[in-house]
């Protein structure tokens, strides 16, 4: 595996984002739709605003055992994304990717442009794949 190649080389660029405002209705079904562990946010200008986690789902039920069908659908991505994010561009390095994974214990790594447009997404499953492609 070389620790130099650019995150553009494994990231996934077809990404599905939710916005600010789309609800945790919304947030479960694309999950159980697309069988995937971690969604961008935006807001409203398209810059990536935070992330939300299967992981941020299931710790928002345990707290609240029960929703109502009503509270499902009115309950704002805003509420309970995760905004403190590190970002990283298609040039940096999976070298890169690979620390900011263990140091902030992270699983996925918005892949923006300057401007913090979104580019792709980088998980740590991509770093596996990656590391055995050859094996």
């Amino acid at each position: 595996m070389d620790a130099l190649t650019p995150v553009k080389e494994i990231m996934t660029k077809d990404v599905i984002a939710l916005h600010l405002d789309d609800t945790l209705r919304l947030v479960d079904k694309t999950f159980d739709k697309h069988h995937f562990h971690h969604i961008p946010i935006l807001d409203s200008k398209g810059k990536v605003a935070g992330m939300i986690s299967k992981e941020d789902i299931l710790r928002l039920i345990s707290v609240r055992q029960e929703f109502t069908d009503k509270e499902f659908g009115r309950i704002k991505v805003r509420d309970f994304m995760s905004d403190k994010l590190v970002l990283i561009t298609p040039e940096d390095s999976i070298g890169l990717a690979a620390d900011m994974f263990i140091t902030n214990h992270f699983h996925a790594l918005p892949v923006v442009d300057e401007e913090d447009n979104l580019q792709g997404i980088v998980t740590t499953h991509d770093l596996i794949k990656y590391a055995y492609k050859d094996i």
